[in-house]
């Protein structure tokens, strides 16, 4: 059995297995954008956080987390109120399996996290419940920003992953890719999708729009993560191989992209297999409906952990975030070692962990 067989391809596939051979021998740079919105205050909408009030804390921590091993804004890492950990501790120990580098982009979080960043100046997304977004001019920054940074960080590698750390950006994310006229079911941090709530708050929100410009809908119902990513692989596109590590934000991402421009010979999404397989979600035939890119969706094996905290991200809780399924291919495609090799590594960082607490 070689790591291959712990991937899935869909979208493109022929696109699939040319971007992983073209990859196979060059050097990875993972990028962290985090970013907040207010609509994740919304009673019931995430989970990404132990309460609401410690919510705005977790992409600071997530991203001091994969520095240090540890948060320094919050005394414990980023975990649901009954105690799961958050996806970054499988990103991370992809990362350091095989020395992957990654840079940290501040893209609208509401709180700073205290490590060296790339600081963007953007301001976080409100609460598109009841408000715009942000500006238009917040949004046109944003993805001028994003190409800046994006060209830069392309310059410096083979293959460019870009993850991201955006409480509530589920949500965010539906109403982007059904203000652009994409029928998305999207996934959720919790088995138990609050579909009906996120249907609810999308729909009010898409109210506002006064039309289809892709840039008007990012500012009324989107989040400034999505319009930074997409300027991000925008330009990086053009100059290197892109990984979108995530599941229903990227598509969000992928599907703005897709109107103001990239490469789509050098994309690709690299997920894990809770993504690609949630039945409250439709992702596979959306990444299809965007863009003629391949998707890549990795199984980490966590059902066969001897942990239940871990074991509980194939059951349906968190499924995905801070890039943890892109990190995972990447990892896996630079080692050429499979999931049975990485759980091994995850149990032994979650044993860390949790005896330190």
């Amino acid at each position: 059995m070689t790591y291959l067989d712990n991937f899935e391809f869909f979208g493109n596939i022929h696109k699939g297995h040319d971007f992983i051979n073209s990859i196979k021998s060059g050097n990875f740079l993972f990028s962290l954008a985090i970013s907040y919105t207010e609509t994740c205050e919304i009673p019931g909408i995430s989970f990404a956080g132990a309460d609401t009030d410690s919510i705005k804390f977790t992409s600071p921590a997530d991203a001091e987390y994969l520095y240090y091993g540890y948060c320094k804004t919050i005394s414990k890492i980023p975990m649901t109120p009954d105690g799961k950990p958050t996806p970054a501790l499988l990103t991370k120990t992809a990362l350091e399996s095989c020395s992957i580098p990654h840079i940290v982009i501040n893209a609208g979080s509401k709180i700073l996290p205290q490590l060296p960043f790339i600081q963007t100046g953007l301001s976080y997304g409100r609460n598109i419940s009841v408000d715009s977004a942000m500006n238009d001019t917040q949004v046109s920054q944003a993805v001028d920003y994003g190409r800046m940074v994006g060209r830069n960080l392309a310059s410096m590698t083979n293959c460019l992953i870009i993850g991201e750390s955006i409480p509530g950006g589920t949500t965010t994310a539906l109403a982007v890719l059904r203000g652009l006229g994409f029928n998305a079911k999207v996934s959720s941090s919790i088995p138990n999708n609050p579909v009906e709530l996120k249907n609810q708050i999308v729909n009010s929100a898409l109210e506002r729009l006064t039309s289809k410009d892709p840039y008007h809908v990012i500012s009324q119902v989107g989040d400034p993560m999505i319009a930074f990513v997409a300027g991000m692989l925008s330009a990086a596109s053009e100059v290197t191989k892109v990984m979108l590590a995530g599941g229903t934000q990227m598509t969000a991402v992928l599907a703005f992209a897709s109107k103001i421009g990239f490469n789509d010979q050098n994309t690709a999404i690299g997920t894990t297999s809770y993504i690609s397989s949630d039945t409250s979600a439709n992702f596979k035939s959306l990444v299809s409906e965007i863009a003629d890119i391949p998707a890549i969706s990795v199984n980490p094996g966590l059902e066969n952990s001897k942990f239940s905290g871990l074991k509980a991200f194939s059951q349906g809780f968190a499924k995905e975030g801070v890039g943890a399924g892109g990190s995972i291919i990447a990892s896996m495609i630079k080692t050429g070692k499979d999931s049975a090799h990485f759980l091994t590594l995850y149990e032994k960082e979650y044993h860390r962990l949790f005896t330190s607490l």
